[in-house]
C-alpha cells in the first residue's frame, strides 16, 4: 500500500499566534486543485463529454472511500464528544434512511452525465494513478494520529468555492446534463463550512509549538498533493489521451 513520511524539523523558532497560523493555513490555498489546468479548463472554458465522465468516475472512487477515511480517524480518536462530531462526516456520505447521503448524490451526477450505477460503483475506470493517490490517503488516516488527520481535512477551507463554481459554470458549459445531478455540489456548501470550523479548531489547539505548526503545513500540503496528483493522471488520459499503459497495448 502507498506510505506517507514526512520529517518533523526541529526549530526553535517561536511558535505563530493561533492567527498566523490559521492564516498560513488558510494561504496554502493557491495549490488547491481548483487551480490545477485540469479543473481551470472543465469549469471555465469547458472539455469534452467523455473527460467529464471520467473526472466523474474517478471522483467517484475519492468520494466512496472518505467514509473509510474517516473510520480510520474515528478509530484513532480517544475523545468522546470529537467522536460525537466526526462520525457526521461519515453519515454526510454514506447517508440515512430518507437521505442518502453524498455517495447516492454522486451517482446522481453519474447518472446526470450519462454513466450506469454499476460501472461506477465497479471501480473499471478509475486510472491507476487516481487510485494510488486516494488509497495513499486512506492509508495515512489509518495510521496518523487523530488530530494529524483532522488537519489533512483542511483542504475542506477551499472546498466552497469550487463547488460554487460549479453551480455557477457548468448549466452554460454543459446544457447536456440533467441538472438534478447537482446536488452534491449544493449540499457540500453548507457541510464543507461546517467540517472546516470543527477541523481547524483541533489543528490550532494542538499544533501549539513552531515545530509542530510547520508539521501541519506539510500534512495539509501531503492532501493538496493528492488531490493534484489525482487530476494530473486525468488531465493526462482525458486531455492529453495518454491514459496509463498507452505504449503497451497488450497490457
Amino acid at each position: 500500500m502507498p506510505e506517507f513520511s514526512i520529517r518533523r524539523r526541529a526549530t526553535q523558532d517561536p511558535p505563530w499566534t493561533p492567527s498566523e497560523f490559521e492564516q498560513r493555513l488558510r494561504a496554502k490555498e493557491r495549490y488547491y486543485h481548483l487551480h490545477h489546468p485540469f479543473h481551470v479548463q472543465m469549469n471555465e472554458r469547458g472539455v469534452s463529454r467523455a473527460a467529464v465522465q471520467g473526472w466523474v468516475v474517478n471522483r467517484f472512487y475519492y468520494q466512496q472511500c472518505i467514509p473509510l477515511k474517516d473510520a480510520a480517524v474515528l478509530a484513532n480518536c480517544t475523545e468522546r464528544d470529537a467522536r460525537r462530531l466526526w462520525i457526521q462526516r461519515i453519515l454526510d456520505h454514506d447517508g440515512l434512511t430518507g437521505d442518502e447521503g453524498g455517495i447516492e448524490a454522486w451517482l446522481q451526477l453519474g447518472a446526470a452525465v450519462g454513466l450506469e450505477r454499476d460501472y461506477l460503483e465497479s471501480g473499471e475506470g478509475v486510472l491507476p494513478g487516481v487510485r494510488f493517490a486516494v488509497d495513499a490517503y486512506v492509508n495515512f488516516a489509518r495510521r496518523a494520529s487523530f488530530e494529524e488527520a483532522a488537519c489533512s481535512s483542511l483542504t475542506e477551507l477551499f472546498a466552497p468555492t469550487i463547488h460554487q463554481r460549479r453551480l455557477d459554470n457548468w448549466p452554460a458549459l454543459y446544457p447536456w446534463i440533467d441538472a438534478g445531478g447537482y446536488r452534491y455540489f449544493r449540499t457540500r456548501l453548507s457541510e464543507a463550512r461546517r467540517d472546516v470550523e470543527h477541523g481547524l479548531k483541533i489543528s490550532l489547539q494542538h499544533f501549539q509549538t513552531r515545530s509542530d505548526q510547520e508539521y501541519a503545513l506539510s500534512i495539509l500540503q501531503f492532501k493538496l498533493n493528492v488531490l493534484w496528483t489525482m487530476l494530473d493522471a486525468m488531465w493526462m488520459a482525458y486531455i492529453e489521451h495518454k491514459p496509463p499503459f498507452f505504449s503497451c497495448p497488450n497490457v
